[in-house]
């Protein structure tokens, strides 16, 4: 049998292979251009063109941003929101997952029938809206966390998970007294790190990448998280951050904006790399039963 590789199959290699890095290097370009950006002087930047490495470093937009309140206070908001968001995430999934993942509970097929509903079909902008007014939640940090406690999507994958778990390990709990709450919290949880780590991540960078619930229930900008403020600055094409105006003549609006682009991201981006290796394991052992 010969083992040696076809021409064709080297072939396509090549040729996947330089697909593969266009569309990489199609991806990366944009980052390297607003962090090459945030860092080069105003002159440079008022002469135009395409700049993807600073001849002529300054850190004039990054000390201008630093110096407001307005961006450190919207930066305290999106880590308070997705800290507090994500641990009620995994709590009320995991409360609603684990009974699920038994088979003997009455009223199952029901209850993932109507969870899967809510997959395909939601109750649309102005009754969430209404709902979310009639708990009293408008302008508050609770209306971007409470209405999106639990996905239809992450609960399904968890409980699958859930059911991998061997029953004996459940039922040698019981034996030593353990109730369901702790056998939750003191077997399958420990047990479901891959998973747990894999939704917090998905959890995670929903709650920080959020801006139209904001813009929708939050009219205190104080109150704004920090996407929101990205918008303002970026969408509207202003130089401004809060009612902070610029004084040094010398600072681009541009190089402020990308600014505020990278102070925005670099935290989920350090985040990113400390989860990302239970992503395959985690969903893919949730994926395998139904």
């Amino acid at each position: 049998m010969n083992h040696d590789r076809t021409l064709g199959n080297r072939l396509f290699d090549w040729v996947n292979g330089t697909i593969l890095l266009l569309i990489a290097i199609a991806c990366v370009i944009p980052f390297v251009y607003v962090l090459a950006i945030s860092f080069t002087s105003p002159a440079q930047v008022a002469q135009g063109g395409l700049i993807l490495y600073p001849k002529e470093w300054s850190l004039s937009a990054y000390r201008y941003i630093f110096s407001t309140d307005t961006l450190w206070r919207s930066m305290m908001v999106s880590i308070y929101i997705t800290v507090v968001g994500t641990l009620i995430n995994l709590v009320f999934t995991s409360l609603m997952a684990y009974p699920l993942a038994k088979t003997h509970l009455r009223g199952r097929q029901y209850i993932l029938l109507g969870v899967l509903f809510t997959m395909l079909f939601s109750g649309g902008l102005i009754p969430t809206y209404f709902v979310v007014k009639a708990m009293h939640l408008t302008n508050t940090l609770w209306s971007l966390m409470i209405p999106a406690a639990i996905s239809g999507f992450n609960l399904i994958v968890l409980k699958n998970f859930f059911q991998q778990i061997p029953d004996g390990l459940e039922d040698s709990a019981k034996i030593d007294g353990c109730n369901d709450l702790g056998i939750l919290f003191r077997i399958v949880l420990p047990l479901s790190m891959p998973a747990m780590a894999t939704f917090a991540l998905f959890y995670a960078v929903g709650h920080w990448n959020q801006f139209f619930n904001a813009i929708l229930y939050i009219n205190d900008n104080t109150k704004w998280p920090i996407q929101v403020l990205l918008r303002e600055i970026v969408i509207l094409a202003s130089g401004r951050i809060g009612d902070t105006d610029i004084d040094d003549a010398d600072i681009q609006p541009l190089t402020i904006r990308m600014a505020v682009i990278v102070f925005a991201t670099l935290p989920i981006l350090l985040v990113y790399p400390f989860l990302q290796k239970h992503f395959s394991k985690g969903v893919l052992l949730g994926s395998v039963k139904g």
